[in-house]
């Protein structure tokens, strides 16, 4: 066949791969859609132990037998997951049904400020019919922000609502902390062995880099914004705050959260949104700039047009899930392409040669 092919004019090859390569494509996302609710949840379980893994690890350093320090890591995350779901989140979520219900009032107020603003002497001097755009524009923020929040609500519904999905995805995570070292050994087993340590030894690397960094990130970034919010006095500052410190956990996560807290609170005040964004963007140059650095270290080594792309197809294939592993994902490939092309390098031309 290898011999076939090589007569063959090189556009008639690759004429011929292409709808083989389509075709495999296409069944490949047929087979990934089919089963990708299974995929999700053992996704989320190896995130969730692979994260709890730490803890683990450091009760064993203090001589605490493993299948004691697992049966307690697990039963202190649960127990932590119910206070907070006792306490912040109904708080979250009864500021968040509270910002749906006033969202009208605030598009009204932020119509009035744009009319006060175009009966001004100086605008009204101007050639433009502001009252008419005016208008217009808050007619299709108000469309926006609504269409936004039912997705997010939807979203939220969706990603807690199955009880059945959670039960599985505890149950996995725990099993995975007791016998998790034990399958991922038996899944590299079917990797040569001069790549196997190489490349288990990069994805965990990657991923701890990557979960760990963003995960304290997150958390100092979310505390941060939640007091200077409740300083300013801000509505619904709690939420807002939460809000800005889980999309930290995503690449371009909190510029994106902040400019839309801002967009929302200068609906109800205009000064009050150029004030909440100048001291969040600040907070945020802040931490992005000294803390940043010491916690991820830029690990990655990607391009952020590739960051951007590999969110892009993460988000696509898994949703909330795909964002989270797209990065470290995708440094993974990339240091193992990198290492694997260095390799070949050396072979071709080994130290000693001219």
């Amino acid at each position: 066949m290898m011999k076939f092919t090589k007569k063959l004019p090189r556009w008639l090859v690759v004429g011929l791969a292409y709808p083989l390569i389509f075709l495999n494509s296409w069944l490949f996302i047929l087979t990934f859609e089919y089963f990708k609710s299974l995929l999700t949840i053992i996704i989320a379980a190896i995130l969730l132990a692979f994260v709890l893994d730490y803890p683990v690890q450091f009760l064993r350093r203090c001589r605490v037998q493993r299948n004691v320090a697992i049966f307690l890591v697990f039963l202190l995350t649960l127990f932590l997951l119910l206070i907070l779901g006792l306490t912040l989140a109904p708080m979250a979520i009864a500021q968040f049904n509270e910002l749906i219900l006033g969202l009208p009032s605030w598009i009204e107020s932020s119509s009035e400020q744009l009319q006060a603003f175009s009966d001004s002497r100086i605008v009204r001097k101007l050639p433009i019919n502001l009252d008419g755009l005016a208008n217009q524009l808050t007619e299709r923020l108000s469309g926006q922000l609504q269409a936004l929040s039912g997705q997010v609500l939807g979203l939220v519904v969706n990603t807690v609502g199955s009880v059945l999905t959670v039960v599985l995805t505890v149950v996995l995570t725990f099993y995975l902390l007791l016998h998790g070292e034990k399958l991922w050994d038996g899944i590299f087993e079917w990797f040569p062995s001069k790549y196997a340590i190489q490349i288990r030894g990069i994805l965990r690397q990657n991923f701890h880099n990557y979960f760990i960094g963003q995960a304290t990130l997150a958390a100092v970034m979310g505390l941060s914004m939640t007091v200077a919010f409740l300083v300013l006095k801000l509505p619904f500052g709690l939420l807002f705050g939460l809000i800005v410190g889980v999309m930290t956990l995503f690449p371009f996560g909190a510029p994106f959260s902040i400019s839309l807290v801002s967009l929302l609170t200068s609906l109800k005040s205009f000064w009050l949104g150029v004030k909440v964004l100048a001291i969040a963007t600040l907070i945020d140059q802040v931490i992005e700039n000294g803390v940043a650095p010491r916690l991820l270290g830029g690990f990655t080594g990607l391009n952020p047009v590739w960051i951007l792309v590999a969110l892009l197809v993460g988000a696509k294939l898994l949703g909330i899930l795909g964002l989270l592993i797209a990065v470290p994902l995708a440094a993974s490939i990339k240091s193992i392409a990198h290492d694997w092309r260095t390799a070949k390098r050396t072979v071709i031309h080994p130290r000693g040669e001219d």
